[in-house]
């Protein structure tokens, strides 16, 4: 409680220099800086959620101040001291409410506006994938969809990149049972390497990554194809070691969760 005081007679202390006088302008770029000093001393102090205040009112001044960067900057750090604070609540099974969670989405949203309208889109891509990733980690990969989507949008001009948000969106709706939306992702994958991807000369084969990428969509797409059909077909045991060996061979660690999904439906 002590150290609770004090932050709040300290943040407040910084927010009225903020208020407006007669004959006297705000000093706003003092008052950002000492926001900024603050929220370094909570988070060394382990206060997260007051840090993540700290700096939320950092990104305000900095907007004032027409400094994008400083403000991006400044929502950036506290969408993650948001999130921390958050997977600290659930490490400990305290009861809440995902206020945490939900001002972390808001102050990340704000930071890759900020960073769009600055013409940085591969920025605002890795604050897409950072939340949806954060999202799937903490089992709401329903939620995560959308996020894997925008950084793939925002990744047009590097179709390697792209490719992989992609594919962590087709595991997400893989995960929430969605396996139509994922064999339609996986389709869009597949066209994306062809029409994109580097070719050997003299023909249509894709190479390098491009060629990995296609087998990962090809091992899912026979998967989910035999789930859809009517009624779902079952796997045999020698074909399901077949695919769980080549996916453990090319899948990263964030993908071999759906993998053990779709197995779990077709065994």
């Amino acid at each position: 409680m002590a150290a609770e005081g004090d932050f709040l007679m300290r943040y407040r202390a910084v927010s009225n220099k903020l208020k407006k006088r007669f004959l006297r302008k705000p000093n706003v770029a003092e008052a950002s800086e000492q926001f900024g000093q603050l929220a370094k001393e909570l988070k060394q102090q382990d206060c997260p959620q007051y840090a993540a205040f700290c700096n939320l009112a950092m990104a305000r001044c900095e907007q004032t101040l027409f400094n994008a960067p400083g403000e991006a900057l400044a929502l950036t750090d506290a969408a993650r001291l948001f999130l921390a604070s958050e997977q600290e609540t659930r490490a400990l099974r305290a009861p809440g409410f995902d206020e945490n969670m939900q001002a972390a989405m808001n102050c990340y949203s704000f930071a890759i506006k900020v960073y769009i309208e600055m013409n940085q889109p591969v920025m605002a891509s890795s604050l897409s994938l950072e939340l949806g990733n954060a999202l799937k980690e903490m089992n709401r990969p329903g939620e995560a969809i959308v996020h894997f989507q925008r950084a793939a949008e925002l990744q047009i001009q590097t179709p390697i990149e792209a490719l992989l948000s992609l594919w962590e969106m087709a595991s997400c709706k893989i995960l929430t049972r969605d396996y139509d939306g994922a064999l339609a992702v996986l389709s869009e994958m597949q066209h994306m390497c062809q029409e994109r991807g580097l070719q050997l000369p003299g023909t249509n084969t894709p190479v390098g990554a491009f060629m990995d990428i296609i087998a990962k969509c090809e091992i899912s797409r026979v998967l989910l194809l035999m789930l859809l059909e009517p009624p779902p077909q079952k796997l045999l045991p020698e074909h399901a070691q077949t695919l769980e060996r080549y996916a453990w061979e090319s899948f990263d660690s964030h993908s071999q969760e759906s993998l053990k999904a779709l197995q779990t439906e077709l065994w």
